[in-house]
């Protein structure tokens, strides 16, 4: 059966898990999204639930300069306590974000970030596309939404495939280390610079 983007959102935002173990759950629970969040726990992947309520002060901020020093990174990462922002595993994980961002450009940490204006602009392109293809009237808000889902990914930070390795997001690699620190860990901002570039 086929899962929609809205199901997979809906329980990525009761579980704080990815996008892509979100929807392998899914699909493995046949659309039901409670058996769906029981094969997350039953897997440890749900496990940091209870620590999204609890607040990331400490952290570490990061940068990145590229080769040749004409692109640079900053970014912050919160953690609960500042014995795990020093961990090797906590500053590692920072320092790969900070280069994944140099390589990737994302718009936005999340959709949530990103300019409602934008989106709608991005939103009517797709289906003014959609309508150049000759695509029968009855799709093109399925179309729409699939672009749109794409869209998100390469725009969104959280959504990006990890350019270290592909078959992870960096949603997933944030809640892998909430797993293994046991604290609740937020990616809060970034941002890019490109020497001679308009800000």
């Amino acid at each position: 059966m086929g899962i929609s983007a809205k199901e997979v959102q809906e329980l990525r935002q009761k579980t704080n898990v990815g996008m892509m173990d979100c929807k392998r759950a899914l699909e493995e629970a046949d659309g039901d999204t409670e058996k769906a969040i029981e094969i997350l726990r039953s897997r440890g992947i749900a496990k940091s639930e209870d620590r999204m309520g609890r607040v990331a002060k400490e952290g570490v901020i990061t940068s990145y300069i590229h080769t040749g020093n004409k692109l640079g990174v900053m970014v912050e990462v919160n953690s609960e306590t500042d014995f795990v922002a020093r961990t090797d595993e906590f500053q590692d994980f920072a320092r790969d974000l900070a280069m994944h961002v140099a390589a990737t450009a994302p718009l936005a940490v999340s959709r949530d970030d990103l300019n409602p204006d934008l989106v709608e602009r991005e939103r009517s392109i797709f289906k003014e596309q959609a309508l150049g293809e000759g695509k029968p009237e009855k799709v093109i808000e399925r179309i729409v939404e699939g672009r749109l889902e794409k869209y998100f990914e390469d725009a969104c930070l959280l959504e990006q495939p990890f350019v270290k390795d592909p078959e992870k997001t960096i949603n997933d690699l944030v809640t892998e280390l909430k797993a293994k620190c046991g604290e609740n860990v937020t990616v809060r901002r970034f941002a890019r610079f490109v020497l001679g570039e308009e800000s």
